[in-house]
């Protein structure tokens, strides 16, 4: 799996290579009257924050028309742990208007996107996120994306580190290229004299080649594993003792996407590598991902994962590559308690005098419906109170720093607005997640955002006729088996094959420290619910109290390890699992 000099590189390597550090034809196109790139192009515009999409709705009928695709763009933020200002936010919301589809979505990596954004207005848009002082770089493509870390703006030490790392973290790993600022800051002047000549750049860490594929970094706490801290390349998990932060514990390996009826490719938990005191968190990052850098496969990338080479190498060499590389020594593995999870949802005190308020937003898009005007709302929000605002990794929204008066009056305006408090949502809609797949994302190969409301409610409906409507569950929901909205470490996963064509998985659950099960493959929406049904009354009639699903569904399987990885071409349980709770 590991790089190998006898094999020829991938495509995308040698657009890499060839891209004068990430320059490409990208100026010469956006001067043209192209309406999209070449494919060499396509994966440049990756590290500069964008994905090059199409409307995969009117493409059949476009086809037939004799026209070529809809092309439209998407655009994505990085923000270290999800922070931004009020004004900073109010800038993305006027760019949604402006350029997009008038919707923001809250990524699964605590970031914003935005959609349909045409050539015309590509520039325009990235410029905009930059006049905000917020940027695309490193949002996508293969450098270390978006730091992670948990989102809750608590005063204690922990907390507050935990923010601090994330950003040094995201500067540490971000390309030096100019070519970003050349590009889309001072893109006008390019445009105008087409002046393709690039500054003489050097990447000092990734090389003309970057890293072999992405990379992603999050930080937890011991007591909350709120970023799934197992499903990353490197997680540090903060240990804290008497209210300080001692250091923090570093897991490597995760990652979540794998592909159908490919063996070789898995889902995968991240395993302990070391203890590390906190000013050496960025070297760590900056020391496995430079591990990734030299030895990760960079001609198949289906393996150009991390976790793939650590399942080649195994954990103990891992380590050995690591102590010879970096200027400090890992100390062993701090014992860990059972993971917890919080979605910091509803009021909360932050312990400086002031109060957070979480927002759920529903597959995290920020949009006016006929009974949510949930973007008008945060609107007048961000005008009125200027909380901040902080992006979680369960696609919702922390509202921060509000006084007691300001805590009352900024709910009202969300109930004003027709927003459920978290106190009135089920913990079926309250836990779910899922990816946009469909019409937008090029990889989807079956439906997820646009479906999961109506799923949801017939599983609400079921779980509250069995008296079940109060447990907490985690549903997510994806239109391929990449795994952007984390499904492996759910309860319920509903993972996309075809049109109306899903697995289904159950086994995990909100701890995030254990991956799931193929239940049943080849499953049609209609079937969903006479699918999960018969697990559900099991559930009812024969859990533990206080037992969650996944939970349950672990202990009549038997006694077994927690599981840590999951292959494209599991056979499903539900055989063995009818047999257990049956008998």
């Amino acid at each position: 799996m590991s790089n190998d000099s006898n094999k020829p590189e991938s495509k995308v390597e040698i657009a890499k290579r060839e891209s004068k550090f990430l320059r490409g034809k990208i100026v010469e196109t956006l001067a043209s009257d192209a309406d999209h790139f070449e494919e060499a192009e396509t994966q440049l515009i990756k590290f500069h924050g964008s994905y090059q999409q199409d409307d995969r709705d009117t493409r059949k009928q476009r086809r037939a028309d004799g026209l070529g695709r809809e092309y439209s763009f998407m655009v994505r933020v990085a923000m270290p742990g999800g922070a931004m200002t009020a004004e900073q936010y109010l800038g993305l919301d006027t760019i949604s208007d402006k350029f997009a589809n008038h919707t923001l979505r809250i990524t699964t990596r605590q970031g914003i996107q935005f959609h349909g954004i045409i050539m015309d207005h590509l520039r325009d848009t990235i410029a905009g996120i930059n006049e905000a002082l917020l940027t695309t770089l490193s949002a996508c493509g293969d450098v270390n994306r978006n730091a992670m870390a948990c989102p809750a703006p608590l005063a204690d030490e922990a907390h507050v580190t935990l923010q601090r790392v994330a950003h040094e973290i995201a500067v540490a790993l971000r390309p030096a290229s100019s070519a970003y600022h050349e590009i889309w800051i001072d893109g006008e002047k390019q445009i105008t004299t087409q002046n393709t000549e690039p500054t003489q750049d050097t990447e000092p860490f990734y090389g003309e080649t970057y890293l072999p594929r992405k990379f992603k970094t999050g930080i937890s706490l011991d007591t909350d594993n709120c970023v799934d801290v197992y499903s990353q390349d490197v997680g540090l998990i903060a240990i804290v003792e008497g209210g300080a932060l001692r250091g923090f514990n570093v897991v490597v390996g995760g990652g979540m996407g794998m592909t159908h009826r490919k063996p070789t490719t898995t889902a995968r938990l991240a395993q302990p590598l070391g203890f590390i005191q906190r000013d050496q968190a960025v070297e760590t990052a900056r020391t496995v991902a430079a591990i990734f850098r030299d030895h990760g496969n960079r001609s198949d990338r289906k393996h150009a994962r991390l976790k793939y080479l650590l399942a080649e190498w195994g954990i103990d060499r891992m380590r050995e590559e690591f102590d010879q590389r970096a200027s400090f020594n890992l100390n062993p593995f701090v014992p860990l308690p059972a993971p917890h999870t919080h979605d910091h949802l509803g009021r909360h005190q932050q312990g400086d005098g002031k109060h957070f308020y979480g927002v759920q937003v529903a597959s995290g898009r920020i949009q006016d419906t006929d009974t949510l005007k949930l973007k008008t709302a945060l609107q007048e929000i961000a005008r009125r109170f200027s909380p901040g605002f902080r992006a979680t990794p369960q696609q919702n929204l922390l509202l921060t720093d509000l006084s007691d008066t300001d805590l009352d009056n900024m709910e009202g305006v969300l109930i004003d607005h027709g927003y459920t408090p978290v106190e009135k949502l089920s913990p079926t809609r309250r836990y779910a997640m899922a990816c946009p797949a469909l019409p937008t994302c090029g990889l989807a190969l079956s439906e997820s955002e646009r479906v999961i409301p109506s799923i949801l409610r017939s599983i609400e409906a079921e779980l509250s006729a069995m008296g079940l409507g109060d447990e907490p569950i985690s549903i997510r929901m994806t239109g391929c088996p990449n795994g952007c909205a984390r499904p492996y470490t759910a309860d319920i996963a509903i993972v996309g094959k075809g049109p109306d064509n899903f697995n289904i998985y159950v086994g995990g659950g909100l701890a995030g420290d254990r991956v799931v099960d193929l239940f049943k493959g080849d499953v049609t929406a209609a079937d969903f619910i006479p699918t999960l049904k018969p697990l559900f009354k099991h559930w009812s009639e024969r859990r533990e109290p206080g037992e969650g699903f996944g939970d349950f569904y672990q202990r009549v399987m038997g006694e077994r390890p927690a599981r840590q990885v999951i292959t494209g071409s599991e056979e499903p349980t539900d055989s063995v699992f009818s047999l257990k709770v049956l008998s």
